[in-house]
Parts: structure tokens; C-alpha cells; sequence
């Protein structure tokens, strides 16, 4: 549990502030760092009896001949979680050091914890990242992969909700914490998927209350991660938790830029257009298109998104109505399709939305 570059570390630090030289042994009295280089690798038999009796133990100027391999100074016991898992020892005349013993254990204690936690939690987020990548890459799955879902603790509760967050800061090593604490006690896994991207995988949370999560989710975050969010369909079970995974990319593919969120639902079907990468559909788009400028496409991508409104569109080209009412003529006389038209706009929305990328 304690390695020897711990051990390495708790000496440098401690030495720095005491000015005096510190022994960290393990359970089997073996020096693993001293500041004292020659004694490393030796036995310790204070720091043996240390560990036995688990009650710390002075060695004096007298006693020493009773603890070979041992100097004057004291020897404490060292915890983590109620067990002994290390001795620290602090060279010197013990009536001079109880004070300082004290704290020293204290503080090693301290730095032992806090270094084990981290590596626990560092270990656990790896493991839900393996399992996650596992998840995904198939529909079938070894019962290995069930006992490491009990190990992390993800239930198996439907429904379960996969979304990726893509994110353009490279500063988003806290994200994952924050993603975590966000969701509070709710079921989640989180962590992260490729070079910018992190996924959340939800278990047992309704819809309704995952949406109302991730509407949110974008103003929570720190202020310097700029995000995208993708949302895959909710699916019952944990062999579809794949097919979850994919619509979220799609919504991710497939959303505006300018959108924070996307969910898959509003994709849906440009992402089943997309696939049509024909020859047929491409002459088909160039076809309907033909003889409209960057400006003209523009406005049509902007009349359809206002629902064929003239004055909300207008709002949002930031123009006049009658500017607005003027293109819709010339893109009829250009194309042949009147974009108030139900059937006419229905063509040309599709020659849109099959626009090569």
C-alpha cells in the first residue's frame, strides 16, 4: 500500500521542515526512505517492534543494543483507515522530540491519506472509462464486465442516457469532478471518451429530469470551458446503452455549431438523410440550388429554422421584411420552388440538408 516513491516523498517534505533526519518503514520493518541513504533497504527492528505492538517506542542512548540496526529517536505507528500500514521514525534524543513525533505522524498520516484517495479515485475514473469503452464497442458481454460495473457502483437501471460533451478548451482536467458533483447522487457514469471529449452515461434517472439536468449542465461549468453537448435517445437496456452512444454522436455531428446543446431527437432525421452520400443526391441538391448564392442558401436555412415566419426571420437576418419578402422571390424564380410553399419548401429543405459537408 505505502510504495517507496510515497515513502521518498513524506522524508523530502518532512525533512525540510524539522531539520532532522526521518525513517519511513513498512509493516515488516524495512527502511524504504531515510534521509539517511545507507540505512535504506536495512531492517529496522524498533520500527518491527513498532509494528507488532502498534504503540510507538523510544530508543534511548541505553536502550539501543536492544534494537539492532536502530538509532535514538522515536518510532510511531502510522494508519490509514484504522490500519497500520507504515512506521515513522525521527532520529534524535527522544525528550527532546515527543512534541514533534506527534505531529510528525500526524502529518505523515495526513499526506499518506490524502495521496491514497487521489490514487483510488484516479484508479476508479480509469476503470469507468474502460468500462464505458467496453459498453459501446459491443452488444454482448463477458460477466467479467458486469462484475466491474457492481465495482463502480453504475446499477443496472434503465433508463440509461449517454451524452458527449465536446469541449474546445484543453483546461478541462476538473470538468470531470464537476460533472460528478453536479449530478450529485444520481446514477452516473463520467469521464473521459477521446482528446476533448468527455461522456456522461445516466442509469435509472427519467428522461424528463436528465433533460432539465443538461439544459443546465452548459452554465455550470466553469466559465473558461467552452462546450457542446450531444444527447442520445434514452434505451431500456444495457445492450442498447451502443446505440445510445451513437445517436449522441449524431446529435453532436449533426447540431448547429452555435448550439450548446443538441438533442437527437431534433437530428434525427437529417442524420438519416446524411447517410445518403449518393451520387443521385448530390445531383439532386446541385440541382434544386442551382443559381443560389451563399447569401440566398443562408436565408433559406434561416426562413425554415423561424417555421416560415417573415417577420422573425427578418429579425434574425437582421434585415428588412421587405428584403426578406424580395430573396423569397428571386430563390422562386431562381429554383422553381416557392419556399412558403409546403411541398416546395419540403425540396428544398432536403437539397439542404443533403448539401455535402
Amino acid at each position: 500500500m505505502l510504495t517507496k516513491q510515497l515513502a521518498n516523498q513524506i522524508v523530502e517534505q518532512t525533512m525540510i521542515r524539522l531539520n532532522r533526519n526521518i525513517n519511513v518503514m513498512d509493516t515488516n520493518g524495512m527502511i524504504l526512505a531515510s534521509g539517511e541513504q545507507d540505512r535504506v533497504e536495512r531492517i529496522h527492528e524498533g520500527a518491527l517492534h513498532v509494528a507488532k505492538t502498534e504503540k510507538p517506542l523510544w530508543i534511548t542512548e541505553v536502550n539501543t543494543h536492544k534494537w539492532p540496526g536502530s538509532k535514538p529517536g522515536i518510532n510511531m505507528p502510522v494508519y490509514f483507515q484504522q490500519q497500520l500500514i507504515a512506521v515513522i521514525g525521527i532520529t534524535g534524543n527522544p525528550e527532546g522530540l515527543k512534541d514533534i513525533a506527534t505531529l510528525l505522524q500526524l502529518t505523515t498520516e495526513m499526506m499518506i491519506h490524502q495521496s491514497l484517495i487521489v490514487s483510488k479515485s484516479e484508479w476508479k475514473r480509469k476503470m469507468k472509462e474502460m468500462v464505458f469503452e467496453e459498453l459501446i464497442s459491443s452488444t454482448t458481454y463477458p460477466p467479467v464486465l458486469y462484475e466491474r460495473l457492481d465495482r463502480i457502483g453504475f446499477p443496472l437501471r434503465s433508463p440509461y442516457v449517454t451524452i458527449l460533451l465536446e469541449l474546445s478548451s484543453t483546461h478541462y482536467h476538473g470538468a470531470v469532478q464537476q460533472l460528478e458533483d453536479y449530478f450529485d447522487k444520481d446514477e452516473v457514469m463520467v469521464g473521459h471518451y477521446q482528446l476533448n471529449e468527455l461522456f456522461i452515461l445516466t442509469a435509472g434517472i427519467k428522461v424528463e429530469e436528465v433533460h432539465k439536468k443538461i439544459e443546465k449542465l452548459p452554465a455550470f461549468l466553469q466559465k473558461n470551458i467552452s462546450v457542446r453537448l450531444g444527447a442520445g435517445k434514452p434505451v431500456e437496456t444495457i445492450e442498447e446503452i451502443q446505440q445510445s452512444f451513437q445517436t449522441a454522436k449524431l446529435a453532436l455531428q449533426y447540431g448547429q455549431p452555435e448550439n450548446k446543446i443538441t438533442f437527437f431527437e431534433e437530428v434525427e432525421v437529417l442524420s438519416l438523410l446524411k447517410k445518403s452520400n449518393s451520387t443521385e443526391a448530390k445531383q439532386f441538391s446541385n440541382r434544386v440550388l442551382q443559381g443560389l448564392d451563399e447569401k440566398y442558401c443562408h436565408t433559406l436555412v434561416e426562413f425554415f429554422k423561424c417555421d416560415q415566419q417573415l417577420a422573425l426571420c427578418a429579425e434574425a437576418l437582421t434585415i428588412h421584411r421587405h428584403t426578406l419578402t424580395y430573396r423569397l422571390k428571386k430563390i422562386h424564380e431562381t429554383t422553381g420552388y416557392n419556399p412558403a410553399s409546403f411541398q416546395d419548401a419540403l425540396v428544398l429543405q432536403l437539397a439542404l440538408w443533403l448539401v455535402s459537408e
